[in-house]
């Protein structure tokens, strides 16, 4: 048998899964293969993940439970369709969903609101009660001494003359108060006392009312659990010119959307616990252009694809219930009032990429193949318009005076797959295949917390009649350990929890059509 006829056999049962669980938000993997098929030509397929990410309350955090599995099942579908109308053009259209999340922490937790959740961590939060208890009690004291001290004095200066007129030291009231009052040092010490007594007063009354105010913003600090569900979708045009059978010239526009929900809680959110942003639906447009080049005979195939940056600006339905807490803060309660009216929109801008995909004839009915994948997760960063007031507000504390984003990565991400495809007889063909993924940092976001990963793959293709095949595969990932940090810990060293010794399952199916 020719490697001619071998040249889409394996590739196509390795698609399924190609990115599944790779760093960042990124799933697909966005192949352009099913576009580089010969002749006219459908796909349909889906890939299902199983991933089980736990770890423990580490770092910063103040207790050291344990966390359950906190990443969700997902799955996502693909399709492609290509026409070949002449020997040197074609056209194409291809769905994936390319970057996504899914996430959602359970059980007793710094990711789980409780009782026990304080509007900042408790060190912090216990410095902000005395420097706010000092303040107040340095500006209405002036005022309490000026109302009560003279007459505190002259009180205790009379309880004092009664009880030596009662003792019979004299022999009346107005001999005894001036016998004190003539008292060396007497009257120094009745005063410093009663100074003393209303200063104490003052510190009471208002330590309570800080104390109570507290409770109050501790209360408005949300209920559940911290969990995020962010969708895209992508649609891409693609126009490609072959000047000969080897050169393949490609390019076209993306449609893309994109759409989540996030829901902060716990006190490792600190004052976002109870946190809640909407992200509505939104589409915008970008671009892939690629190169490709194959020797049939040899079933040697190499591509080059480039896919741009896509830029997305949405008015996200923020809901910050512990806004009243910035009052807390020098000019805080001015702040607060002008956040809650403030207005903007979030930019969202999904990272460029390029893919390289290689495949070349090794010996009679077999084939070897790799792919490697870069995306730009470096300069990725999410920071909502409202969130992003408020980090700018609060980050003094915590050492960012400019505010802090959501969520940042801090590397790019690199990723390779590399495998062995054979074809054993006209129905048959199977692939084995190593994948390694980079990651985008660590310290990563206690959204999606693992740093890369190292996988190994086994698919399956059956080909009923020349036209049609079914493939599927199955790969297992070990998954990088990891630190995860909030926002406001991004870009540092510190971190509220680590992620250790996880895994996940990932399953594909998909089915073709040459016509």
């Amino acid at each position: 048998m020719k490697l001619k006829t071998l040249t889409t056999a394996m590739i196509l049962a390795t698609v399924p899964m190609t990115g599944a669980f790779a760093a960042a938000l990124d799933r697909s993997g966005q192949s352009i293969a099913a576009f580089l098929q010969p002749g006219n030509y459908f796909e349909a397929g889906i890939s299902v993940l199983d991933p089980d990410v736990s770890g423990k309350e580490a770092g910063t955090s103040d207790t050291r439970r344990n966390i359950s599995d906190m990443a969700g099942d997902y799955y996502f579908p693909s399709a492609a369709l290509k026409f070949q109308p002449t020997s040197k053009f074609s056209v194409g259209i291809l769905y994936d969903q390319p970057f996504g999340a899914d996430a959602t922490y359970t059980g007793n937790n710094v990711f789980v609101s409780d009782s026990t959740n304080t509007i900042l961590a408790p060190d912090a939060l216990a410095d902000i009660r005395d420097s706010t208890i000092e303040t107040n009690v340095a500006a209405n004291l002036p005022g309490a001494l000026a109302a009560n001290l003279t007459a505190g004095v002259n009180g205790e200066v009379a309880r004092r003359a009664a009880a030596l007129v009662a003792a019979g030291q004299a022999p009346t009231q107005a001999i005894a108060e001036q016998a004190i009052r003539g008292t060396p040092g007497a009257l120094d010490a009745i005063t410093q006392g009663v100074t003393n007594a209303i200063t104490q007063q003052v510190t009471n009354t208002v330590t309570s009312t800080v104390d109570a105010g507290l409770a109050n913003i501790n209360g408005l600090l949300g209920t559940g659990n911290t969990s995020v569900e962010v969708d895209t979708q992508n649609l891409s045009f693609i126009a490609g010119f072959q000047p000969t059978e080897n050169w393949n010239i490609y390019g076209g526009a993306v449609y893309q959307t994109i759409k989540g929900n996030l829901s902060l809680r716990g006190q490792a959110y600190s004052l976002y616990n109870g946190y809640d942003a909407s992200i509505p639906e939104d589409s915008s447009v970008g671009w892939l252009a690629g190169l490709a080049y194959q020797i049939p005979e040899i079933a040697l195939k190499a591509s080059i694809t480039y896919r741009s940056e896509i830029d997305h600006d949405i008015n996200m339905n923020e809901s910050i219930p512990t806004l009243p807490a910035l009052a807390l803060l020098p000019n805080g309660a001015a702040a607060a009032a002008a956040i809650a009216a403030a207005s903007g929109e979030t930019k969202i801008t999904t990272p460029q990429s390029v893919n390289l995909d290689f495949q070349t004839g090794i010996m009679a009915n077999t084939v070897a193949f790799a792919n490697v994948r870069w995306v730009e997760w470096s300069k990725f960063s999410i920071q909502p318009y409202k969130f992003g007031l408020i980090s700018e507000a609060v980050g003094p504390i915590v050492d960012r005076p400019d505010g802090f984003n959501l969520v940042e990565y801090e590397d790019d991400q690199i990723s390779a797959t590399v495998g062995v495809g054979r074809k054993f007889n006209d129905l048959w063909a199977g692939n084995v295949s190593v994948g390694w993924d980079s990651g985008a940092g660590n310290p990563v976001s206690t959204l999606g917390p693992t740093e890369g990963y190292w996988n190994v793959g086994l698919g399956l293709q059956y080909s009923p009649t020349p036209a049609t095949f079914i493939a599927g595969g199955v790969k297992y990932f070990m998954l990088g350990d990891a630190k995860a940090q909030t926002g406001a810990q991004a870009g540092g060293p510190e971190y509220v929890a680590e992620f250790e010794d996880n895994n996940a399952w990932a399953y594909g199916l998909k089915m073709g059509y040459r016509f």
